[in-house]
């Protein structure tokens, strides 16, 4: 009976931990030049970004970065898209933590001006 009671109580611990780390999608949009959502506000958590070209006419791509770290080597490589997203198609990041602070996201492909991304 012991046994029975700690594998229950095993199991009921990883269900309770699955649903604290919930993964959320973002999904974001592309047109010409720019992305359709100018500035975004989240909770601290667990996201991937789902990202659409609507129409631009070419592949676009996706950086999250912290802001004011620019730069190639501070860039956020679990939100790069597992896929340039084509014309017309969405792609998908892995999944990426976000803790409290200011993001900048852009398409340096696009390419788009840089916006804001709040996790409070």
């Amino acid at each position: 009976m012991k046994k029975v009671i700690a594998v229950v109580a095993i199991l009921l611990s990883f269900a309770l931990n699955a649903n604290a780390q919930e993964v959320k999608t973002v999904s974001l949009e592309q047109t010409k030049g720019e992305f359709t959502q100018k500035k975004i506000s989240l909770k601290e958590g667990t996201y991937i970004f789902e990202i659409a070209n609507k129409n631009v006419g070419h592949d676009v791509g996706f950086v999250l970065t912290e802001k004011g770290k620019i730069e190639a080597e501070h860039h956020i490589k679990e939100a790069y898209v597992t896929s340039l997203v084509k014309n017309n198609t969405k792609s998908t990041t892995k999944e990426v933590v976000l803790k409290k602070g200011e993001y900048v996201y852009f398409c340096p492909l696009n390419p788009t001006p840089q916006y804001t991304l709040t996790v409070e």
